[in-house]
């Protein structure tokens, strides 16, 4: 396949669909560690109990099953929501139909939520609202025994394959999926304002990583949000492009196919088996007469030799943090889950600054707080992902700072019409005291404070 096929049929899957003219949507997803209170595992026969009964309470229907014929995802059809198990049986994910408003979706969270962490409570269990599990040590266990999970599983292992090729380090938790959970919101894109979203909103992220990191790691104890680190030191950074930020800013829908071009495929499907294989570009994929790659025959791996095919453009499967989608949606995926009382913050946060992205674009071109000491937004992310800032920092002015942007947000949310606006309060505070849900943690349990009373804290509706 010529490059000029393969980039049409990238602008075809990701560009064409910003083309459509329609309503700006919301969409939120919110995973949550289900938490043993004993500081063990959680019996999944329990979590199964459970989602049956939400189930039958709210009128979902099972629309996914493991090898054993257990569910691992429900449907509501009348709103489009969903409740499902993200890698293991520990980590429950809300997704939500697409709505118009924030206090839709906080509606029905509340609902969803009061209803589950009562059952799971009387069970010895928790809802947390925590970035990494923190019985993270315990969550060794195989992830969801289906085609998607078992494959996922199979590649993140494979990187020993792979320590001596070139100058990735990667961890040793290749099972990270497993406890680790995130707040994603999809917005709705239009092609005139496509470059000009992600470019601004990935200058966005290190002050995000201030204001939303809730992801502390014993193992890894620099850092405050160690999702990040854990993704790109992974076999899905094995080619940094399909991860993390964009090194450089995107000048065009074209340049954005081309960047597309360059992140790897690393699994596929045939006759109804996933296929994972060492990652290749999709500018690469198509010209090779075959692929090497293996497949669960229902006891095992075997080895299977493929020929690529147009439609396997379909499994090109990244993790940017500003991912745009074939939905002609940018979905933000860089954010920790956040306490339960501020659940609808990252929400709200990107909502806000959709509506203000020429006044953040002006105010980050300007930026003198972070973005004049010589460092790129790659490195910058970095930093202050960690618990220790930069020594360059001035704490007086990131939090100045902090506050314009969201004090942008804010005005953006409040032009919406909606008084979506108070789901940011939580943020004003964390800016003004240069703190966040991670910081608070680890500094309350070095001066005593349990684990378990955040754990509890932190799932408080």
């Amino acid at each position: 396949m010529d490059k000029e096929t393969i980039y049409r049929a990238i602008y075809d899957k990701y560009i064409a669909p910003t083309k459509i003219a329609r309503k700006n949507y919301i969409g939120v997803e919110i995973e949550m560690p289900v938490v043993a209170l004993d500081g063990g595992s959680v019996d999944e026969n329990t979590v199964h109990e459970i989602a049956d009964l939400f189930s039958e309470k709210f009128g979902f229907i099972p629309v996914g099953y493991d090898a054993q014929g257990s569910v691992t995802s429900f449907r509501n059809n009348k709103n489009g929501d969903i409740l499902s198990f993200d890698c293991s049986y520990s980590n429950l994910e809300l997704s939500f139909g697409r709505a118009e408003t924030l206090f839709e979706i906080h509606y029905r969270f509340k609902k969803y939520y009061a209803f589950l962490n009562n059952r799971f409570y009387s069970n010895g269990c928790i809802l947390t609202g925590m970035g990494i599990n923190p019985n993270a040590a315990q969550v060794h266990g195989k992830p969801i025994q289906n085609e998607r999970y078992r494959m996922l599983y199979h590649y993140l292992h494979s990187y020993k394959k792979h320590i001596s090729e070139f100058g990735i380090s990667f961890h040793d938790r290749p099972d990270f999926g497993t406890f680790t959970s995130a707040s994603q919101v999809q917005l709705d894109v239009s092609y005139d304002r496509l470059i000009d979203v992600i470019n601004v909103t990935g200058l966005l992220e290190p002050y995000k990583a201030m204001l939303f990191a809730n992801s502390y790691l014993p193992d890894h104890p620099k850092y405050l949000c160690v999702r990040n680190m854990l993704w790109e030191h992974s076999m899905q950074g094995y080619n940094p492009h399909n991860v993390g930020m964009f090194s450089l800013p995107i000048h065009s829908a074209n340049e954005l196919v081309e960047y597309i071009g360059t992140q790897s495929i690393y699994c596929t499907m045939r006759d109804k088996k996933y296929i994972d294989f060492k990652p290749v570009k999709v500018c690469d994929y198509f010209d090779r007469e075959e692929i090497y790659g293996q497949y669960f025959n229902g006891e095992s791996y075997s080895d299977i030799t493929f020929k690529p095919e147009k439609s396997d453009i379909d499994y090109l499967r990244t993790f940017k943090f500003e991912d745009l989608t074939f939905r002609g949606t940018i979905e933000y995926r860089s954010s920790c889950c956040q306490p339960i009382s501020d659940v609808m913050t990252v929400a709200a946060f990107h909502t806000g600054i959709n509506e203000r992205i020429s006044e953040i674009k002006e105010l980050l071109e300007n930026d003198r707080v972070i973005y004049s000491h010589g460092y790129s937004p790659t490195e910058l992310v970095k930093m202050f992902s960690k618990r220790k800032y930069p020594d360059f920092a001035e704490k007086s002015e990131l939090s100045k700072q902090l506050q314009r942007i969201l004090e942008l947000a804010e005005d953006g949310l409040r032009y919406r019409g909606n008084g979506e606006e108070v789901f940011l309060v939580p943020l004003f505070e964390r800016a003004e005291h240069l703190t966040n849900p991670a910081r608070e943690m680890v500094t309350g349990i070095e001066n005593g404070v349990s684990m378990r009373e955040f754990i509890e804290k932190y799932s408080v509706l």
